[in-house]
C-alpha cells in the first residue's frame, strides 16, 4: 500500500504505485483536467512520474507559479517542434525558460524572417490542437549520442556528449519531434494555448563570439488569454517609456561608440541628475552621514587585499604607471576603509556613517549594455556605516525607515525585500556569516517587512538586503540594497578602540538606495513616460507670450518666478500660441503660463497643466503658491 501525504495534511492510499495523474484523478475530474506536473517531496515532476513508496506530494496546475514554469518549458519545445516541421534542415541546440517567457536556439543557412515568425506560431498554435501527449524516455549517454547525430542534430549531439558517461538522460517526443531534456512538460500539447513569438535576435554557440552564429527566437507563454493580453500590453506600454527614445526626444542624454556604456549628459538630463543628487545629498546630511570622496584610481594591491582581485577581476579597468598596476574602482568600499583607518578610531565614534556620489566603473560585456540602465561608468549614492556587533540591528532596521520613505517621494510605494546569502565563492568564516545572514532576516522582521530568501546570491564578502521597486506598468527594479560585512574591514586592517581599551574589527554595512544614479534616473524616465513630477523636472514652467505686445511682462513673470528657485523659460517667438503649446507639451514641461493683454493688465497668468489641463486664470501669486506646493509635497 502507498500512503500519499497532501499538501492540507490529508491522506491517501493506493494499493499500486499510482502515477501523479492518478493521485489528481483520485481527488477528482477537475484537478486532474487541470494537472500539468506534481511535487514529490518536493521535486518537480512530470504527471507520468510513477511513486514506488510513500511520499508528500502535491498537484501543480497553471494556478501556480511551477506551472507556469512548466507552460513555458513545454512551449520552447512547441516551437522547437514547428521549426523543425516547418524548416527539417534547422538544427536545434537549448531552449531555456527565461523571465516572462523562453527563447530556442537554431542553426539554419539563412536568417528568419517575420514572415517565417508568422508561419511558426501559426503552426505552434495547430500542433497545439491536435493535443498530442508528451511522452518521456531515458536513453544511455551514448545510445543518446548516437541517436541525435542520425537525426543530423549535431548540435544537441554535442550538447549530450559533455555529460558524463555513465549517466543516462532524458528525452521527450511530442507527435513527430524528440528532444532531450529534464524536464518536467505538460502531459500533452492541447495545454499550451496562451503564446506569442516576440523576435528574433543572433547567439553565438554556447555564448562564446568565437563559435558559429546562430538564430534566437524569443516567446511568451501564459496561463490564460487574459495574462498574455495583459502581458503584450505591458510590453506596448513600455516600448512608449523606453527611456532611451524618450532620452533623445527630451533632449536629457545621448550614448555613443567613442565611449561605450558612458553617457553623455545634456543640459536638461544633468539637470534631473542634479536634483536627485541634491535630494539624497539632504537625506545624507539629515541622517548622520558625513559626506566624503575617495579617488578613481587604486593600486592592485589594495584589490588584492579585499579579495576583489581574486573574485571579481574580470569586471574591473586596470591600468598601469612606473611599473605599478593599478584599477579603476568598481566600487568605493576600500577607499571608505582607507578613510576610516585615517585616525585612531574609539567605540564612541561609532556607528560612523560615510556617504559618498561615488564615480565607478565595471567592465560589462558590450551585450549587456542598455541604455543608461547598464553602463560601464556610473555613480552610486554610496554609503557605508562602520559600527560596532550590537549596533547591526538598529541600523538596519533604521536604514530601511529611511529607504520606504525615499522611494516614496520618487513615486514608489510598492517594495519587495529579498535576503541573498553566501555564495559559494566568497571569503570569511561560516560562523560569521551566519551571524551577518541572521542580521539581515532579523532587520526586516523588526522592520515588518516579509522578505524572499536567494541562496547563494549574496556577495562574497557578505549577504545582502535587495530592495526592488515596482513601477507604474508592474515591472519589477532592484535599486537599493543593504549589506552585512564582518571582512572586508579586517582585510584592510581597520580597528576601533573598545570599551575596555583593547582593540576590535568594526563591521561595515554597505548601502545604496537609489544605486547607481544613471540606471535610477532611466527607471525614473520610464515609470513616469517621460513626464517627471515637477520637483524633478528640468524645466518647471514655460512662460510663452502670445503676442510682442506682451514680451515685456513675460519677462517679468519669469523673474519673478526664478526669484523663488523655480525652472523656468521665456518663450517669445514669433509664432502662433497654439503651436507653442503644442511644442511645449511635447517637452512634457508641467506648466504653460500663457500671458495675453488681459493677462497683463490683471498681473494674472492663464494656467496649462500636463496632460491638456486648462487651469483657467489666476493671480500670478496664487499660480507661485501652487507650484512650490507641488514641489515641496513631490506631487
Amino acid at each position: 500500500m502507498i500512503t500519499i501525504t497532501l499538501p492540507d495534511g490529508s491522506r491517501r492510499e493506493y494499493p499500486q504505485a499510482p502515477t501523479v495523474g492518478d493521485i489528481a484523478a483520485s481527488i477528482g475530474p477537475g484537478l486532474a483536467k487541470s494537472a500539468l506536473a506534481g511535487r514529490v517531496d518536493g521535486q518537480l515532476v512530470d504527471t507520468s512520474h510513477r511513486l514506488e513508496s510513500d511520499a508528500h506530494v502535491a498537484i501543480v496546475t497553471d494556478r501556480d507559479a511551477d506551472g507556469l514554469e512548466v507552460i513555458r518549458h513545454s512551449t520552447a519545445h512547441l516551437l522547437a517542434y514547428a521549426v523543425k516541421d516547418l524548416f527539417p534542415e534547422a538544427q536545434v541546440t537549448i531552449g531555456p525558460v527565461i523571465e516572462n517567457g523562453f527563447y530556442y536556439d537554431f542553426a539554419y543557412k539563412r536568417p528568419f524572417t517575420p514572415e517565417d515568425l508568422a508561419a511558426i506560431e501559426q503552426r505552434m498554435a495547430e500542433l497545439a490542437k491536435k493535443d498530442e501527449p508528451v511522452v518521456r524516455r531515458v536513453l544511455p549517454r551514448d545510445e543518446a549520442v548516437a541517436y541525435f547525430k542520425g537525426l543530423g542534430e549535431h548540435y544537441k549531439a554535442e550538447i549530450i556528449g559533455s555529460i558524463p558517461a555513465d549517466q543516462d538522460v532524458s528525452l521527450y517526443r511530442e507527435g513527430g519531434f524528440e528532444d532531450l531534456c529534464r524536464g518536467p512538460h505538460v502531459p500533452s500539447t492541447g495545454k499550451l494555448r496562451h503564446f506569442k513569438l516576440m523576435k528574433v535576435a543572433g547567439a553565438y554557440w554556447r555564448g562564446d563570439q568565437a563559435n558559429e552564429q546562430l538564430q534566437r527566437i524569443y516567446g511568451t507563454a501564459w496561463a490564460s488569454k487574459d495574462d498574455l493580453q495583459k502581458h503584450l500590453h505591458m510590453l506596448e506600454e513600455a516600448e512608449k517609456r523606453d527611456h532611451r527614445k524618450l532620452g533623445r526626444e527630451l533632449d536629457f542624454f545621448h550614448m555613443e561608440e567613442t565611449s561605450p556604456g558612458m553617457v553623455f549628459w545634456h543640459p536638461k538630463g544633468w539637470t534631473v541628475w542634479q536634483q536627485i543628487e541634491q535630494y539624497m545629498r539632504a537625506v545624507y546630511r539629515d541622517n548622520g552621514y558625513q559626506e566624503v570622496k575617495g579617488p578613481q584610481v587604486l593600486d592592485k594591491a589594495l584589490w588584492e587585499k579585499t579579495g576583489h582581485w581574486g573574485n571579481y577581476r574580470e569586471n574591473m579597468f586596470t591600468t598601469e604607471s612606473e611599473k605599478r598596476e593599478y584599477a579603476l574602482k568598481p566600487m568605493n568600499c576600500p577607499g571608505h576603509v582607507l578613510i576610516f583607518n585615517s585616525q585612531m578610531r574609539s567605540y564612541r565614534d561609532l556607528p560612523l556613517r560615510y556617504g559618498e556620489f561615488g564615480q565607478c566603473h565595471r567592465n560589462e560585456p558590450s551585450g549587456a549594455l542598455h541604455g543608461i540602465m547598464r553602463v560601464r561608468g556610473f555613480t552610486q549614492d554610496d554609503g557605508h556605516i562602520f559600527c560596532t556587533e550590537d549596533q547591526i540591528l538598529d541600523e538596519c532596521v533604521a536604514y530601511t525607515a529611511l529607504l520606504q520613505k525615499v522611494y516614496a517621494d520618487f513615486g514608489f510605494n510598492e517594495i519587495i525585500y529579498k535576503v541573498a546569502t553566501r555564495p559559494e565563492k566568497r571569503v570569511g568564516s561560516d560562523d560569521l556569516w551566519d551571524k551577518a545572514e541572521f542580521a539581515v532576516m532579523e532587520s526586516l522582521r523588526r522592520s515588518g517587512c516579509e522578505f524572499i530568501v536567494s541562496p547563494g546570491d549574496g556577495a562574497f564578502y557578505g549577504p545582502k538586503i535587495e530592495y526592488t521597486l515596482k513601477d507604474a506598468i508592474g515591472r519589477q527594479w532592484q535599486c537599493g540594497t543593504m549589506q552585512v560585512d564582518f571582512n572586508t574591514a579586517e582585510r584592510l586592517g581597520g580597528e576601533y578602540v573598545t570599551a575596555t581599551s583593547g582593540r576590535a574589527h568594526p563591521v561595515m554595512l554597505h548601502r545604496a538606495i537609489v544605486g547607481s544614479l544613471e540606471r535610477f534616473i532611466g527607471i525614473l524616465i520610464e515609470q513616469h513616460a517621460g513626464a517627471l513630477p515637477a520637483w524633478l523636472a528640468p524645466v518647471q514652467v514655460v512662460v510663452a507670450s502670445i503676442t510682442d505686445a506682451q514680451a515685456d511682462y513675460a519677462s517679468e513673470v519669469v523673474k519673478e518666478l526664478q526669484k523663488q528657485g523655480v525652472r523656468v523659460t521665456l518663450d517669445l517667438r514669433n509664432e502662433k500660441i497654439n503651436y507653442k503649446i503644442r511644442e511645449h507639451s511635447m517637452q512634457k514641461v508641467p506648466y504653460i503660463l500663457v500671458v495675453g493683454d488681459k493677462e497683463k493688465a490683471n498681473g494674472a497668468v492663464a494656467v496649462r497643466a500636463r496632460g491638456n489641463q486648462d487651469l483657467g486664470v489666476m493671480p500670478l501669486a496664487d499660480f507661485s503658491q501652487k507650484l512650490v506646493g507641488d514641489i515641496a509635497r513631490k506631487v
